[in-house]
């Protein structure tokens, strides 16, 4: 049994249509006797829409109005992760919804529940380290584990 990692990106999961057609991918697959783990990123467009949010909580068009150059500098890097991620996060239930629809045994994960470690780069962090034990014995018994991308966890 082959251990695979998919990665789907945001225009294969723009549209639950686009996410059962990765679901599919998916089934096939462990249909041929391979443990899975897909890594999926926020639907086509999502995270652009999250990053305007962010920009309307903070002020950013009116502060560049201002001519304040540090207005992006300015975020707290923390809580600008917190909101972007949460694409991937939306993402992940969703196909693991659509593969247990299709009879399968999935679970979604996000990067602090495996825990997938970074530096404390926020906004542009390194993975580090995976704690990849739990994640690999329910691939093992046959579970997809549907990891939301652009997420982790770090110390700092």
């Amino acid at each position: 049994m082959a251990l695979l990692v998919l990665k789907f990106g945001g225009t294969s999961v723009a549209d639950v249509d686009r996410i059962r057609n990765a679901a599919f991918h998916v089934k096939r697959e462990v249909e041929a006797g391979h443990a899975c783990a897909v890594v999926v990123s926020a639907m086509a467009g999502h995270t652009n829409q999250l990053v305007a949010l962010v920009d309307q909580a903070w002020g950013f068009k009116e502060r560049r109005k201002q001519n304040d150059a540090e207005a992006s500098a300015q975020y707290d890097g923390r809580e600008y992760d917190a909101v972007v991620s949460s694409g991937e996060q939306v993402t992940s239930g969703l196909l693991a919804l659509v593969l247990q629809s299709l009879g399968m045994r999935a679970r979604s994960w996000q990067g602090w529940q495996i825990p997938l470690q970074t530096d404390g780069a926020h906004r542009a962090a390194r993975i580090t380290g995976v704690a990849v034990n739990e994640l690999k014995a329910r691939m093992l018994e046959g579970e997809v584990a549907v990891v939301a991308g652009f997420q982790g966890v770090s110390t700092s």
